[in-house]
């Protein structure tokens, strides 16, 4: 199946979704895939927000794109694997079996499977701005991640 609908099937069938993007043997390629594929998607959803920003400041959008880039396709990976190898070790505290490229991969989907709704945020941002509506997009966003990062290194660290 392809990503796009293994995505919006994770919003029905986690788990099993998770599973067989998980696989049976580790494979840090694909790990690395999912994870730039994320960082790719939610940088691209900061587009709008930077582009109403540079207007209401009159900054350089490619300055502040920029420092985005930097942001999410450099920085942001390097940290999400610090943080999935130390999710691992706190599982493993908590009783936790799983592996370090197990609680990895639990994050690193959950970053791909909330990207659509970061993506519905940078247009809230974009084009309505400051706001209920988008601190309510946020907050889902953000919620989506956070479930199904909990229900992915649950499976991970219980199996």
């Amino acid at each position: 199946m392809g990503v796009a609908t293994d995505i919006l099937r994770a919003y029905v069938a986690p788990r099993a979704v998770f599973v067989a993007r998980l696989g049976s043997a580790p494979r840090e390629d694909r790990a690395l895939a999912v994870l730039m594929a994320a960082c790719l998607l939610i940088f691209v959803a900061q587009w709008p927000r930077l582009q109403r920003e540079a207007f209401e400041t009159g900054q350089e959008f490619q300055v502040l794109a920029g420092g985005a880039l930097l942001a999410w396709l450099f920085i942001v990976p390097l940290a999400a694997y610090a943080i999935g190898s130390l999710s691992h070790l706190a599982a493993r505290v908590l009783g936790g079996r799983g592996n370090p490229y197990g609680a990895r991969f639990a994050l690193f989907w959950a970053l791909l499977v909330a990207s659509p709704l970061w993506l519905l945020w940078g247009l809230v941002a974009g084009f309505i701005g400051p706001g209920m509506q988008l601190t309510l997009t946020g907050a889902v966003a953000l919620a989506a991640f956070v479930v199904h990062w909990s229900l992915n290194l649950w499976f991970v660290e219980r199996s």
